[in-house]
């Protein structure tokens, strides 16, 4: 895909949420552009991202820090932790279904978002399926349970040849069983089993805390320029 001849429209800069004292601006292909899994497959190899609808990535003046990820799936190797973390959820049934709303799902990714991400308002239904949903993605919403209590749930969305991991939220009183390391590996093995090459995992940002869990799962490849390469986390940060 020729990304010269795709509309990108730029949206307004704005304080970055992830480097303290940066601003950042992301450009949005056109919502009059057409799009299917397979276009969004290639648009993520030029590091583009969704949000609901939107395809976005940073266009940030004078800081390319945020670098696209993904892992090479034939090469990842368990680590002793993250063995440990199979085995302490050795009790979770895992399911996967399509994308639909479900209200079991918005009540645990409202107590997520209250623990982790705390606001004054309130997210409403809307605002939750409009993050998560897509109208043309191939998605499915991967529950992760004991018995009839839901601990957690994967968005994961499927293009030619990878996986994207979208967002996982989980209950917080479950976070002993790293619930979310457990959903990156549950990802990893699906891809496997469907053979598909990589898991894209969205932005590493070198200095952010939030990033940090990305650097447990190896190898990696970055987005540097207009190219991807192995990489590791911890290379300098780019300015």
């Amino acid at each position: 895909m020729n990304r010269e001849r795709m509309a990108i429209g730029m949206g307004p800069i704005h304080a970055c949420s992830y480097l303290p004292g940066r601003e950042a601006r992301f450009g949005y292909v056109s919502p009059d552009q057409p799009l299917s899994p397979d276009i969004y497959g290639a648009l993520m190899e030029q590091g583009f991202r969704r949000s609901g609808n939107l395809v976005y990535r940073p266009y940030c003046r004078g800081c390319s820090a945020c670098l696209p990820v993904r892992l090479l799936v034939k090469d990842f190797h368990l680590t002793r932790g993250q063995r440990r973390v199979l085995k302490r959820n050795a009790d979770v049934e895992i399911q996967a279904s399509t994308a639909r709303f479900d209200e079991r799902q918005f009540q645990l990714y409202t107590r997520y978002l209250a623990v982790r991400h705390p606001t004054d308002t309130p997210v409403s239904r809307d605002e939750y399926w409009s993050f998560l949903g897509s109208s043309w993605a191939e998605t499915r919403f991967v529950e992760f349970r004991t018995d009839a209590e839901l601990l957690g749930v994967a968005v994961v969305d499927y293009v030619p040849g990878a996986m994207s991991a979208v967002y996982t939220f989980f209950d917080p009183g479950a976070s002993a069983r790293s619930p979310g390391s457990l959903a990156i590996l549950w990802q990893i093995s699906e891809a496997r089993r469907l053979g598909l090459n990589w898991l894209y995992l969205g932005y590493w940002i070198g200095g952010c805390r939030k990033m940090n869990y990305k650097a447990k799962f190896r190898p990696l490849e970055a987005l540097l320029g207009n190219r991807w390469r192995r990489f590791e986390m911890d290379e300098p940060a780019l300015p």
